[in-house]
């Protein structure tokens, strides 16, 4: 990591936050449910699909659960009244999951029951460790009650994602699969990159196997190489499969990606709480903090 991205990542959290907004912008898709469908409409005019998500996991109040319950009902009647291409993306805690699982399972049973209504999907979020449990049940509660209208992520770098994913296989399950970027113990994850990366295709290849539709979600260009491979050599077609990006990070492998012929779907927050998830995106991306510093200087 070059000095200059050092200092700049290091001194994020004393930067004023219309600095850091400044930096983040091409992360987040604005603070309105209207400017999201902008950015939505423009990544579909692109050729990209899309995942829309409202920004504030973590909420300790149930009132806040509820006002994102209602803002997520908002957000589906949105993409559908617009008939752009997209679904939707929950974390679970924004939902109450720290505030008690049946109250979660409540709040998100509406939300999926919406989508259902509006021929859409949702996709829940897998967040830290101490979540895990509590989202893959709540998810196979819901993809028996709606079948097809939901579906979970799994994390390469936890050491029990391989018997998680043995588990959601049998049920055909629709999965969004990354690297994982929470910081756990080392009895949890993994922490070489190297086992990540083969885990993530040993997950990825299970899950297709099984003949589950698999988001495959990542920025790392050798395991885009792999996925890609792994397609062609099972002679997949385009509706088992897609590749899945953040908002603003590698525009220019989107566009490989995307010329090739694979589908893809673009991950886009928006939302007034956007500063805990810009800092930690600036974080993962360090040249990219620098040379947006240099810019604002």
């Amino acid at each position: 990591m070059r000095l200059w991205d050092q200092l700049i990542v290091h001194t994020l959290p004393l930067a004023p936050r219309p600095l850091v907004g400044r930096f983040a912008r091409p992360y987040i898709a604005g603070e309105t449910v209207d400017r999201a469908m902008e950015v939505v409409s423009d990544l579909n005019a692109d050729g990209a699909m899309t995942t829309v998500d409202i920004l504030g996991e973590g909420v300790t109040e149930k009132p806040q659960a509820l006002r994102a319950r209602e803002d997520y009902l908002r957000l589906l009647g949105e993409i559908s009244s617009r008939r752009v291409n997209g679904n939707v993306s929950v974390k679970l805690t924004q939902l109450g999951l720290k505030l008690g699982e049946g109250f979660c399972l409540e709040n998100i049973r509406t939300v999926v029951s919406k989508a259902a209504e509006l021929n859409s999907f949702i996709r829940l979020d897998m967040e830290d460790s101490s979540c895990t449990d509590a989202t893959l049940r709540i998810h196979k509660t819901l993809l028996g009650e709606f079948p097809g209208r939901v579906g979970v992520a799994i994390q390469s770098y936890l050491r029990r994602s391989m018997a998680d994913v043995l588990e959601l296989a049998k049920m055909k399950a629709n999965i969004r699969l990354c690297k994982g970027i929470y910081v756990e113990p080392y009895q949890i994850s993994y922490t070489s990159r190297e086992i990540i990366r083969r885990n993530f295709v040993e997950l990825l290849e299970v899950l297709l196997e099984a003949g589950s539709y698999v988001g495959i979600a990542t920025h790392d260009e050798i395991l885009v190489w792999e996925a890609m491979n792994v397609v062609r050599r099972r002679g997949l077609s385009r509706d088992a499969y897609e590749f899945q990006m953040l908002l603003g990070v590698l525009e220019g492998l989107r566009k490989v990606i995307l010329g090739e012929g694979h589908p893809l779907r673009v991950y886009v927050p928006y939302g007034p709480n956007w500063y805990a998830y810009s800092v930690r995106r600036l974080r993962e991306n360090p040249r990219l903090a620098g040379d947006l510093a240099k810019k604002a200087f």
